[in-house]
């Protein structure tokens, strides 16, 4: 066993695994897991810097992280940014001060190394039964991007575009400085565009309709899982390998896109930092399924987070 400590700062989120990893066996055994929204990436599709109160979020989960690393005494520690770090300007102020707080360098991966992690961690414990049929399409719905890898025991294509859930609600659904509430049909449709512009990027370089198992991955996914089963609170044990229908995602989705701010808040599952972004990853997780056919998603809660631990336990 080799005791790991992962964490994936997204565009919306920055989220911590501290682990015992066994390589021989597969087996991830979580000592700790929690996630925080911070919203690095506010802003940065308009300005292309890191807003000064984002880093400032995030550099105050940080801290939280470092205490909680020290404390289940991690042998090693991977850290790594994605799409809002990856873009913005400014982000060698976001990498000294992560440097500083944790001792670890931020890798800032590319969209394919990405996709790559979210593979691993999404299927490795899938691998042993037979009871889904590959190829897998795992998608990755973040904040900033949306990662795609189609693959069997390995990754066989993968392509990472620009459609994440809050990147998608800044450009589309945000009028003078708020949110729409709800957006006009107007708003949906051009969005709605932009993401089927998208999935045409993703088709050039990933045979999305070879896949016979739909994966889907993070936050926009999960709570869609936990709107369909009517949670009564966020349960990770309930969503994870839950399968939720296209009918059914198409019926949240709807309902989502024509609902206001507090409607969307009094679902007693739902994030309150997902509020406001959770219409935007649905209809990307629609728009997808649409695309590929697919009667149903399987979701996951496990992740990038957990291939980031799986490359963390296998360094040399």
């Amino acid at each position: 066993m080799t005791r790991v400590a992962a964490v994936d700062c997204g565009t919306n989120s920055i989220r911590l695994l501290v682990a015992d990893a066994d390589p021989a066996t597969g087996e991830l055994a979580d000592l700790d897991r929690r996630m925080t929204i911070v919203r690095l990436g506010q802003g940065v599709d308009r300005t292309g810097r890191l807003a000064p109160e984002a880093l400032r979020r995030t550099f105050a989960a940080c801290r939280e992280y470092a205490g909680i690393i020290k404390e289940h005494g991690a042998e090693r520690l991977r850290f790594v940014a994605t799409s809002a770090s990856r873009d913005a300007e400014n982000r060698d102020e976001f990498v000294r001060g992560v440097l500083d707080i944790l001792g670890a360098e931020p890798e800032v991966i590319s969209g394919d190394q990405e996709a790559e992690f979210s593979f691993t961690g999404a299927t490795k414990e899938l691998a042993g039964g037979d009871h889904l049929p590959k190829p897998y399409l795992v998608v990755d719905i973040g904040g900033g991007s949306t990662e795609f890898v189609v693959g069997d025991d390995g990754v066989r294509a993968a392509r990472s575009v620009d459609i994440g859930c809050v990147r998608m609600t800044e450009r589309h659904l945000v009028r003078d400085g708020v949110v729409s509430d709800p957006p006009s049909e107007e708003q949906v449709a051009v969005m709605r565009a932009d993401i089927e512009a998208a999935l045409d990027l993703a088709e050039e370089t990933v045979p999305l309709r070879e896949a016979r198992t739909l994966v889907g991955l993070a936050g926009s996914v999960t709570t869609v899982s936990a709107i369909a089963q009517e949670l009564p609170e966020y349960d990770s044990a309930a969503i994870h390998h839950s399968r939720v229908s296209h009918d059914r995602v198409r019926e949240i989705t709807e309902w989502l896109l024509r609902s206001t701010h507090a409607e969307r808040a009094a679902v007693p599952s739902m994030h309150p930092g997902r509020v406001d972004v959770i219409a935007a990853g649905a209809l990307v997780l629609l728009s997808i399924m649409e695309r590929i056919g697919a009667e149903e998603v399987v979701v996951s809660e496990h992740d990038i987070l957990d291939g980031i631990a799986w490359s963390c336990a296998s360094a040399e």
